[in-house]
């Protein structure tokens, strides 16, 4: 498919200006980039097709950008701004659960592990960096799905949910209810939903005005040590941990 010149300079453009504005409105974005409305919608959806930006729903639709250009650098292995600022409060985190502490961040449907602080203890829960992990399975990506509109969770449920552990969701109900659940209380818990054995707690990092996830940070380990008993304490420590990642990701204008 050709691309020409000018419609590279309008995509960056139209990146560029989400990055500032988001989330915003199709006119109101026009302006901005002096473009006709229908230039710019035209590109809205080639790059929505792309996974680079998403549409929210109602009548009043407004435009932001998706993770995806962030997790494609983290792929890469590139030092990146969000990394730098979440292991500040990924360390703290550690030293205060002694658990393994994981980073994630969307790429369309799916999260990508950009960071882990791992425990001392021998036994301990371990993804790789560039891991892709399900939403509905694990800690980080449960925490998302609840931090996200209801359009992208229905949209998510347009697909099965696999049973990646023999205990992970599977129903469109019993997902409705447990991100219900998390948006009362604050943070996820995943009992054995990624890996047998493993427990995690995840809270969702907000991101500056679009009041929407740009990442998820959680506390993992095998399940004898999160126990019951410590959910509660463990949910308070990684959602606060996840609202100065956030606060400092919207200071350098991350989020």
């Amino acid at each position: 498919m050709p691309v020409s010149t000018a419609s590279v300079v309008t995509a960056i453009r139209v990146l560029e200006s989400l990055s500032e504005l988001q989330p915003v409105g199709l006119s109101a974005l026009a302006r901005q980039l002096n473009a006709s409305k229908a230039t710019v919608l035209r590109m809205l959806s080639t790059l929505s097709e792309l996974g680079w930006v998403t549409q929210s729903s109602g009548v009043e639709a407004s435009w932001s950008m998706t993770f995806h250009a962030y997790a494609v650098v983290a792929r890469n292995g590139t030092v990146s701004s969000l990394r730098e600022i979440a292991l500040g409060p990924m360390n703290g985190l550690q030293l205060d659960t002694t658990e393994t502490i994981h980073l994630a961040v969307p790429d369309g449907q799916e999260l990508v592990v950009i960071e882990r602080l791992d425990t001392s203890h021998v036994l301990r829960a371990f993804l790789a960096l560039g891991t892709r992990v399900p939403m509905h399975a694990s800690g980080t990506g449960l925490a998302f799905l609840a931090a996200s509109e209801d359009s992208f969770i229905t949209d998510y449920l347009s697909r099965p949910l696999e049973n990646i552990s023999g205990r992970s969701i599977t129903t469109e109900a019993a997902l409705w209810v447990e991100i219900n659940q998390i948006r009362e209380r604050g943070y996820s818990i995943n009992e054995e939903g990624l890996s047998t054995g493993i427990t995690s707690v995840g809270a969702a990092v907000i991101g500056g005005n679009s009041k929407l996830p740009i990442a998820c940070v959680s506390i993992s380990g095998p399940s004898n040590r999160i126990t019951s008993d410590k959910f509660e304490e463990y949910g308070r420590a990684v959602a606060s941990a996840a609202q100065e990642i956030g606060r400092q990701a919207s200071t350098s204008r991350l989020g």
